[in-house]
């Protein structure tokens, strides 16, 4: 049977870093699935790798077509910013992972049956988490300090544990430790 790994976490837990260590490594089997979003692209990210960024119109003809499994929407303090992600074939001999929300696990867990979903929660301390979040905006043309309190404030209650209660296989990694280590705990799970 097919398993979805569903990586989330806070803003800046290391969701990215631990995705992208995953995928460096070619595990044998494990296809990624990229979210789509209508957000602005950040420094340094590239389109079809770290999201398909598409734009409002693209999103409604995918909602005519009835391809989208789970959609989002957050106000921020630069408008309304949609992410989702769209229907996938599953083949019995492959894993699939993404990067995705506790609400985008819930919607792919509605679409694709909750057995096959499992939860890698990607959890570090507040203060740590906080400067990771004002380092990396720090790095943008235009950082926007108030964006960066909206998602930490926000990140309290999107992480509650009724919504963790809602899965049954749920993992978790501090990334406050060494990347490799937290490698070495994601290959327990894979296996």
């Amino acid at each position: 049977m097919s398993r979805i790994f569903c990586i989330v976490g806070k803003s800046s837990s290391g969701k990215d870093t631990f995705y992208r260590k995953i995928i460096s490594k070619c595990y044998n089997n494990l296809t990624p699935i990229i979210p789509y979003t209508t957000r602005p692209k950040r420094n340094g990210e590239i389109d079809c790798v770290d999201y398909n960024f598409v734009s409002e119109s693209q999103l409604s003809s995918f909602e005519r077509d009835n391809q989208i499994i789970e959609k989002r929407h957050y106000y921020t303090t630069q408008g309304i910013w949609h992410y989702f992600t769209l229907k996938f074939d599953l083949q019995e001999k492959f894993d699939y992972i993404l990067i995705t929300t506790i609400e985008g696990a819930i919607g792919i867990s509605e679409y694709y049956g909750a057995e096959k979903v499992h939860l890698v929660y990607l959890n570090v301390d507040d203060r740590t988490r906080l400067l990771r979040c004002i380092d990396r905006e720090s790095k943008q043309i235009n950082p926007n300090y108030e964006e960066v309190c909206r998602r930490f404030i926000a990140d309290q209650k999107d992480f509650s544990e009724d919504k963790f209660s809602m899965f049954d296989n749920i993992h978790s990694i501090d990334t406050g430790l060494p990347i490799d280590f937290c490698i070495k705990r994601w290959e327990e799970i894979f296996r």
